[in-house]
């Protein structure tokens, strides 16, 4: 990060219920989602797989994909974005067992899990590098994070390959992030390689990093507003304009101000605001998690910042 080279880490492979890997918010974390690609196998050797096209439901996010929140740090939504690697033909170190003519020692093989899907989304971020070399690996991830579908090939909220739910901005300086986790001054110097003092950068809660997603956590006790800030730049014309349009995620109330961006040149940067709060018996109805997305639309482009609510649901 800081010689301005993008990092993008798997999110490990450990399912639902397990710990998430690599989940520093200056990494693009990346889970492993299905594609509209099925691969059907007759005799379980290579050369005899063939392929099915037109999963309505992919990309599905993959039973072992782990998943958030960041134990570390959880008011940032981890991961970040999925990407194919499910049954991705990959190479490999050395001949594939039961592998036939006429490749008999064929170095590849059909492999799934997170390292899988981190290499396409590598791919896209060089292609961003390449057309905008002026972008930071922040303003990287933002753009592939902001601009991704959140609907599957059918239209519909994407789903896990059990048939469920998938729970799953230019970020320039981390420095208030990790002073306002605690980490003292030789700490913070050994992530960040500088010296820095928490008295002349400031702190900001976790949750105020101006990061492209929002994880929020409500409950019956929780009455009070919660209060968000974040900060766009115009990377597209110089005169644009971009309307609001709101997913509000279950048992929860949104207000946004301004509604409106208007853009009158290239760079220039906006601060929105975001007020959460739980609506009255939010975690009561036994349902866990909500999701939904603020979404920034233009007559060209449109820009999408995810919304994941964890409620604190009453203990029996």
């Amino acid at each position: 990060m800081k010689k301005g080279i993008f990092v993008s880490c798997g999110a490990g492979n450990s399912g639902v219920h397990k710990s998430l890997a690599n989940e520093a918010p200056w990494f693009l974390t990346v889970g492993a989602s299905t594609t509209d690609r099925i691969l059907k196998s007759q005799n379980e050797k290579l050369s005899s797989y063939g392929a099915v096209i037109g999963d309505a439901l992919a990309p599905r996010v993959a039973v072992f994909s782990s998943r958030g929140p960041s134990r570390a740090s959880p008011g940032i939504l981890k991961p970040d974005i999925i990407g194919p690697g499910v049954k991705i033909l990959a190479a490999w170190p050395k001949s594939v067992d039961n592998a036939t003519l006429p490749n008999p020692k064929a170095t590849f093989n059909i492999i799934s899990g997170t390292s899988m899907s981190t290499p396409h989304l590598s791919g896209i971020a060089a292609l961003l590098k390449r057309s905008h070399p002026d972008w930071s690996p922040a303003a990287i991830k933002s753009a592939i994070m902001t601009t991704a579908n959140v609907l599957n090939l059918a239209g519909t909220p994407i789903i896990d390959q059990g048939l469920k739910p998938a729970d799953v901005f230019a970020i320039e300086d981390y420095f208030p992030y990790l002073c306002g986790l605690n980490y003292n001054e030789t700490m913070i110097k050994i992530i960040t390689q500088q010296i820095v003092k928490c008295s002349e950068v400031g702190v900001i809660q976790e949750a105020q990093l101006n990061y492209p997603s929002f994880s929020i956590k409500a409950g019956p006790n929780q009455t009070e507003s919660q209060y968000y800030t974040r900060t766009a730049k115009n990377v597209g014309p110089a005169t644009s304009t971009y309307n609001l349009d709101l997913l509000v995620p279950h048992q929860m109330g949104i207000s946004v101000n301004p509604q409106v961006l208007t853009f009158t040149e290239v760079n220039q940067e906006i601060t929105y605001h975001v007020e959460f709060i739980a609506k009255e018996g939010a975690g009561k109805d036994g349902v866990p998690y909500g999701q939904g997305y603020l979404r920034w639309f233009s007559d060209k482009h449109n820009v999408t910042t995810p919304i994941a609510v964890i409620f604190d649901t009453p203990q029996d």
